[in-house]
């Protein structure tokens, strides 16, 4: 069997090999070392998977040394290949080397053309050690390198003002996220004594549920906390929509396919501890379910094509958290799998509009574009259709899947996710109206607008067969189907459990559910077309009928705002009380300056008696004489 170290440590090699050689090696060895290195990965990947469906327990381990060991702590460096972990590597490698290969024709023309594949091959490297990693502080090394790729791509066009600002936001709203998964492990280590994701799932094994919000239940929601921030859910949601200031292939890799979802992993990971803690569930579906809808309404009336996109992706974030907290793990996990198909494909599609349209991506300056484009039309169609749940689309088994278990734990939550899907199936067919059907409205970019290289439209055929057909893995068991994702991932999810797979329940009106939601989208989507296929005129006359919404929901509900004038303001301006006050005037002024002063004064006094005259330093030394005389005979 090929060493499983081998398909994390190829993209850091072509990370290496691009970040010190590139830019003299030349774009086309930077090119065959980006995505040769991924490609490659992606079989060693595949091969590992297949011997990981052989193996016992459908499960390949290797420990290759022990990596930390102190007191009562020992973690070893070690990697875990099974279920889950396989198919997220299939995932990062498989739509990674898409992706690297369309950025091939993307960036071609960027200056920084090598130290993008750089952060892009490192970016792959980090993903995989956090699907890989056999504990919890290996883990963590990923899910930390993620965020700083994500910052390091966010900000690759560091020249500018808005994309350093963007990559920073990233990175900061990432770091509180971190603080919860850093103190989670700390209480799941002061509980189970390892930090094993075997260690611990093994010994959980043994527990009942807990009944109150015990030590457990604040570890699980310390660990949700670092997944609202990885992905992008309310309060930590902010970061994400910024982060479209980085380069289109990197909203598609990073953004729709691999890092956002890595809160989503962590959870599924530990899935048999979040089954013991029902509030820290509850909790998880009523945010998601939140989320799902709060983002939804906003990319109703954005004009940037990347930012409807984003918001989507923070909304179809949401369905994903309310399976997972229907204690529907597989459901949550398949709409990952579905969802990286057709967002990858919808961010590619995006990124081969503005390269067409010369980087436009005002939507409102787009029209007419499918006789231009017909690859990326057709593809983009199909990714449409798939996000809006229209069956037998790849979108339709895994959300309504979802909405279905929603409805199971609570109704108010599945009329959340449906409220949130209709308003998907409005703004994505929106978006394809204004930007292909109608008349341009910027015709000078419409002349010189012409179909991408097959470099980027390759990409795109591929990922529309994926977004076509991805969701015959998990025909749900109320629609007829068996659910096979979910006994694939039983051996993942429920490991260390004494009693086994949990069996669905599967009770409800499963088929009169799905048809009520499918019907609504795609009236909702219907109703979108025809508002915008024409022009502009209807969706805003639409606006000026209700102004009030219309500003509040263009402005995102003006949650930047407040968290800039009731968060960011107060503390900047805390944070610079205490520098005056503390830093310049206490430790500055009082510590360090003054007694430098002090010393000053006192030699230039001392320089006074210094005249160089031997009568005056007797004299000086006899009065001294005396006063000491009189100090000690008085």
């Amino acid at each position: 069997m090929t060493p499983l170290w081998l398909i994390p440590v190829l993209p850091l090699l072509g990370s290496a090999f691009n970040g010190f050689f590139g830019k003299r090696a030349g774009k086309g060895v930077v090119s065959a070392v980006a995505v040769g290195t991924v490609a490659l990965s992606f079989i060693l990947s595949l091969v590992a998977f297949f011997a990981m469906q052989g193996a016992a327990g459908h499960r390949l381990e290797a420990t290759y040394y022990e990596w930390m060991a102190t007191g009562g702590l020992s973690v070893p460096f070690g990697l875990v290949v099974d279920p889950l972990s396989g198919t997220m590597m299939l995932v990062i490698t498989g739509i990674g080397a898409l992706i690297h290969l369309y950025s091939v024709g993307y960036m071609h023309e960027d200056e920084g053309y090598a130290r993008f594949f750089c952060y892009l091959n490192l970016f792959v490297f980090f993903m995989l050690m956090l699907v890989m990693g056999s504990s919890l502080p290996l883990l963590f090394v990923g899910w930390e390198g993620v965020g700083l790729c994500s910052y390091l791509l966010i900000g690759f066009y560091f020249e500018t003002d808005y994309a350093p600002a963007a990559g920073l936001k990233a990175f900061l709203f990432n770091r509180v996220g971190d603080l919860g998964v850093a103190i989670g492990m700390m209480a799941l280590f002061g509980m189970f004594g390892t930090l094993t994701v075997s260690g611990i799932l093994t010994q959980a094994g043994h527990l009942s549920p807990e009944a109150g919000w015990g030590l457990l239940t604040f570890a699980t929601l310390m660990l949700f906390v670092g997944a609202t921030g990885k992905s992008a859910q309310i309060p930590l949601y902010l970061w994400l929509p910024d982060a479209m200031a980085g380069p289109t292939p990197v909203s598609a890799l990073i953004h729709a396919a691999t890092m956002v979802t890595s809160g989503i992993y962590l959870i599924c990971r530990l899935a048999p501890l979040f089954s013991l803690t029902p509030h820290t569930l509850t909790v998880i579906a009523w945010v998601g379910g939140a989320t799902a809808l709060f983002a939804a309404t906003i990319g109703l009336v954005q004009r940037d094509i990347k930012k409807v996109l984003a918001y989507s992706t923070v909304s179809q974030l949401g369905y994903m958290f309310l399976g997972l907290g229907s204690a529907g793990y597989a459901a949550g996990f398949f709409h990952v799998f579905t969802h990286a198909w057709f967002k990858a494909l919808l961010f590619l599609g995006a990124g081969s509009v503005i390269h067409a349209m010369h980087h436009e991506q005002d939507l409102f300056r787009m029209g007419g574009l499918k006789s231009k484009l017909p690859i990326t039309f057709v593809t983009m169609l199909l990714a449409t259709i798939a996000i809006m749940g229209f069956p037998p689309f790849s979108g339709f088994f895994s959300k309504d899947e979802i909405l279905y278990l929603a409805y199971l734990k609570n109704p108010a939550l599945w009329a959340i996710g449906v409220l949130g899907a209709c308003c998907t199936s409005f703004y994505m067919w929106r978006l394809m109206a204004l930007a292909f059907w109608g008349e341009p409205r910027d015709h000078h970019a419409f002349e010189h607008a012409h179909e991408s290289p097959w470099t980027m439209t390759a990409p795109l055929a591929v990922l529309a067969v994926g977004a076509v057909f991805a969701g015959f893995w998990g025909i749900p068991k109320a629609f007829g189907g068996s659910f096979a994702i979910e006994g694939f991932l039983a051996p993942a999810l429920t490991f260390g459990q004494s009693h086994g797979a949990h069996a669905g329940h599967h009770e409800g009106p499963a088929w009169l559910l799905a048809g009520i939601s499918t019907t609504l989208g795609i009236a909702s989507g219907a109703f979108g077309w025809w508002m915008y296929k024409d022009g502009l005129a209807k969706g805003e006359a639409l606006g000026a009928k209700l102004p009030g919404l219309h500003v509040v929901l263009l402005n995102k509900y003006f949650v930047d705002e407040a968290v800039e004038a009731y968060l960011l303001r107060p503390v900047r301006w805390f944070g610079n009380l205490m520098w005056k006050l503390v830093d310049v005037i206490l430790i500055d002024g009082i510590g360090v300056n003054l007694p430098g002063a002090l010393t000053r004064v006192a030699g230039d006094f001392t320089a006074l008696f210094q005249t160089g005259r031997v009568r005056n330093y007797a004299l000086t030394m006899g009065l001294g004489a005396l006063l000491l005389l009189y100090v000690f005979l008085k």
